[in-house]
C-alpha cells in the first residue's frame, strides 16, 4: 500500500476474527516503532508484546473486558520509562560519541563530544530528575530568570517532562499502528484500562506508567463502527 492507503486503511477495530497473526511480523512493526521521533532521542519507552493467551485474558479484564481486547490475538502495551533517564542518557552519550568519531571531521571531534557530554551528562539528567515536584520548581525558577534575556523553553516542571515522555511514546505507538496496517493487520488503541492492574500483570516497577494499550488482530466487519467521521477540515486547519 502507499502511505495514503495505509492511513486510510487503519481504523480502530473493536472486534477481531478468530484468526492468528504472525508474532514475528508484529515484532517487526515494533522495531519500526522504535524509529519514531522522540524528545532528545532519549527513548524513554518500552514495548510489551503479549502473545500468551492467559496473559491476554488477564489484560482484557484490566481493560474492562472490552471486545477490542477480549477478541484480540495479541496485545502491545506501550510503557513510559522516565525512571531510566540516567541509564538512557549514559548510553546515548556513548552512542553519540561513536557517531561523532565515525561521521564528523577530525577537527570537530573534541568540540562535538564535549557538547554531547554537557547535554547528556548534565542537561538531560537535570531536566528529567524528579523529587516530589521540587526539582520542577528549581527548573522553573531558573528558566524564568534566563527567559528575561533570551528565548527558552518554559515547560520544565515535573509534570511537563512527564507529558513530553508520554507524547514521544505516543509517536511510537502511532508508528506501530501504521506499520501494522501496512502488514494488513489491525489495531485499536485503548485508554480505558485499569493502569494499576496492567502494571501488576506486567510486573512493572514503580516509576513506569502505561501510555497506551493496543490490541492486535484481523478485523471482523462488526469491528468497524461505520464510516470514519471527522469534523470539517476547515475547522482545524490554519494557514499563516
Amino acid at each position: 500500500m502507499t502511505f495514503e492507503e495505509v492511513v486510510n486503511y487503519r481504523r480502530s477495530i473493536r472486534f477481531y476474527k478468530n484468526l492468528s497473526i504472525e508474532t514475528k511480523r508484529v515484532k517487526h512493526c515494533l522495531e519500526l516503532a522504535s524509529l519514531a521521533p522522540n524528545s532528545s532521542n532519549m527513548q524513554l519507552w518500552e514495548f510489551y508484546h503479549i502473545t500468551n493467551a492467559d496473559a491476554i485474558k488477564q489484560l482484557s479484564v484490566a481493560c474492562l473486558n472490552q471486545n477490542a481486547t477480549s477478541t484480540a490475538q495479541q496485545i502491545v502495551v506501550f510503557v513510559t520509562r522516565q525512571d531510566l533517564y540516567k541509564k538512557r542518557a549514559r548510553k546515548l552519550l556513548e552512542l553519540e560519541t561513536q557517531n561523532i568519531l565515525k561521521n564528523s571531521p577530525t577537527e570537530k571531534h573534541e568540540q562535538r563530544i564535549n557538547q554531547r557530554k554537557l547535554y547528556y551528562g548534565k542537561v538531560m539528567p537535570f531536566l528529567y530528575s524528579r523529587f516530589f515536584g521540587l526539582m520542577g520548581i528549581v527548573r522553573i525558577s531558573l528558566v524564568n530568570i534566563i527567559g528575561l534575556f533570551r528565548p527558552i523553553v518554559y515547560q520544565v516542571s515535573e509534570n511537563d517532562t512527564r507529558v513530553v515522555v508520554h507524547k514521544t511514546c505516543a509517536l511510537a505507538a502511532q508508528t506501530f499502528m501504521l506499520a501494522m496496517a501496512n502488514e494488513g493487520y489491525d489495531t485499536c488503541p485503548l485508554e480505558g484500562f485499569d493502569s494499576r492492574r496492567v502494571k501488576r500483570i506486567l510486573k512493572l516497577p514503580y516509576g513506569t506508567e502505561i501510555n497506551m494499550v493496543i490490541s492486535c488482530g484481523i478485523r471482523d466487519e462488526q469491528g468497524v463502527w461505520g464510516d470514519r467521521v471527522r469534523i470539517p477540515f476547515e475547522e482545524v486547519y490554519r494557514q499563516i
